[in-house]
């Protein structure tokens, strides 16, 4: 009895964790550039032989004929698709058709990674992600822009309303993006990137988030009505076993 009590509260902190993704999911379907995330879970049995593997010895106890159906978390993964293209109109917004990320230098001086080109520029002119921090060119340096009213080629070259040369946008790529990590801000960290020449440059236009809207209408909808179930069955659970406790106490 406590061994499924306790699979019942394990499935609803799972569930509850996978509710919360897909509520951040659907929070910002609007943010350009956003990347879905999806939640996955396995038996605690599973984590622990991927960890370790299974090092029991004896022919009476191994993994394979223990079975326990407690659940525990096992990755959060990020959706890299690239999403449709929405025409803005404005001169700093750019969207990156290919594979390969923005760069941004942050104010701790650390550099975080973003599909995001809806761009300003702060008090001192350089180009920026709003609040969060300056974006560089392929050489790794913030770019400096004397005015907003610039062209660019789709090469990401930034050039002014005559002609001069401002700089150009760093497009980076990784060897594998799911190494990368999504920090506080919503970008991405990663090690090793280099400049991804080939991807083609997008001026006045922004990448849309890849969210699904009705995927995950579904799956929140499934979702509670799991976590529901398991909230029911942990009740009753609940109850049975007061039950127990108190007839074992009129017995003695």
């Amino acid at each position: 009895m406590m061994k499924g009590f306790y699979n019942l509260t394990s499935g609803m902190l799972s569930q509850t964790r996978r509710l919360d993704v897909v509520a951040n999911n659907i929070t910002n379907i609007s943010t350009a550039g956003y990347k879905t995330e999806m939640y996955t879970d396995r038996t605690f049995d599973e984590v622990m032989v991927s960890r370790i593997g299974n090092k029991i010895k004896s022919p009476y106890e191994t993994f394979e004929t223990y079975q326990s159906h407690i659940l525990a978390p096992d990755h959060l993964y990020t959706d890299f698709t690239q999403s449709y293209f929405e025409e803005t109109n404005l001169p700093l917004d750019f969207g990156i058709n290919g594979e390969g990320f923005f760069a941004i230098q942050m104010a701790d001086e650390s550099i975080a990674y973003t599909r995001a080109g809806s761009f300003t520029l702060d008090n001192e002119g350089y180009l920026c992600l709003s609040e969060l921090g300056r974006v560089l060119d392929r050489d790794g340096n913030p770019i400096q822009l004397p005015t907003d009213y610039i062209k660019a080629d789709s090469q990401g070259n930034l050039f002014d309303m005559s002609d001069g040369y401002l700089g150009t946008l760093g497009i980076f790529r990784f060897e594998d993006n799911g190494t990368l990590e999504r920090n506080a801000y919503g970008l991405f960290t990663g090690e090793n990137a280099e400049v991804n020449e080939e991807a083609e440059v997008l001026h006045k236009w922004v990448e849309r988030s890849n969210v699904d809207m009705v995927r995950e209408m579904v799956g929140m909808m499934s979702t509670q009505r799991a976590l529901q179930s398991a909230a029911q069955m942990s009740k009753i659970y609940d109850e049975v076993i007061q039950r127990a406790v108190n007839d074992i106490g009129r017995l003695q």
